[in-house]
């Protein structure tokens, strides 16, 4: 059996017995499904634009039409990429937990909702979404349709201009979706990172959170990551390839 086999083999086990599962997902499975990670997104017209300069608050108070713009771009593209087989996966594994009286939490930095028209049904997300947009006038949020909007900024039937209920450098994460992960965290048994680069916290120390709890560990990126050395298991292949194959094999099913 090769290393890539028994560590295929120790996360297989550890799903296989799990009750509650917590998966984070970062940029790496939205990639497989065309999405360009956020700094990718500079190319054609962007390319002269720095990235952590329009995902600010000041940059939308400086200029709110180039920011929205370039937000309704990567919306579009969003509204336009379609769950792959690691999405489809995560279904699989949670409907198979449930199915067997168990628990699932998935917690993604990923703000394009492709797990939820997967049909992943228990997400948290960290970042926000792109998907929905928030009127600056009255914090009521709407979800506009999947056509370029007409006029830059947009505005909203409540009298503010729109932005999208991202994230954005300089603001707090959301503490509903904070919360929901540390409550998961502090009771998963199986913790697993997929497609992140372990670089941004907090999400970046879940891993240690969940092992403090006695939870077993697994990541699953095609390249090693700062946080590698802190897992029981490191799977280094894409999420499209590995978690069908993990889903298959602990939950008997396919996606």
């Amino acid at each position: 059996m090769t290393p890539a086999e028994r560590d295929m083999e120790r996360a297989t086990r550890m799903l296989a017995r799990a009750k509650h599962v917590v998966v984070l997902t970062g940029a790496g499975i939205s990639a497989e499904s065309g999405i360009r990670t956020f700094r990718d997104t500079m190319r054609g017209l962007w390319k002269d634009f720095d990235p952590a300069t329009l995902a600010t608050p000041e940059a939308f108070a400086r200029d709110p039409e180039v920011v929205t713009r370039w937000y309704d771009h990567r919306r579009l593209g969003c509204l336009a990429a379609e769950p792959n087989a690691g999405h489809t996966a995560l279904v699989a594994i949670e409907r198979g937990l449930i199915r067997r009286g168990g628990r699932f939490t998935l917690l993604t930095q990923n703000v394009d909702r492709l797990h939820h028209r997967a049909g992943s049904a228990n997400v948290h997300e960290l970042h926000g979404t792109i998907v929905v947009w928030r009127c600056t006038a009255t914090g009521n949020e709407l979800e506009p349709p999947p056509s370029p909007f007409r006029e830059f900024p947009p505005r909203s039937a409540w009298g503010g201009l729109l932005r999208p209920a991202v994230v954005w450098f300089g603001e707090m994460l959301p503490i509903p979706a904070l919360d929901a992960a540390a409550r998961a965290l502090r009771t998963c048994d199986c913790f697993m990172s997929v497609g992140t680069s372990s670089a941004v916290y907090p999400a970046a120390g879940f891993v240690d959170l969940a092992a403090a709890s006695g939870s077993g560990t697994i990541e699953v990126n095609p390249q090693e990551t700062p946080a590698s050395g802190r897992f029981d298991v490191s799977i280094r292949a894409r999420a499209g390839a590995a978690l069908p194959e993990l889903a298959a094999r602990a939950f008997g099913t396919g996606t």
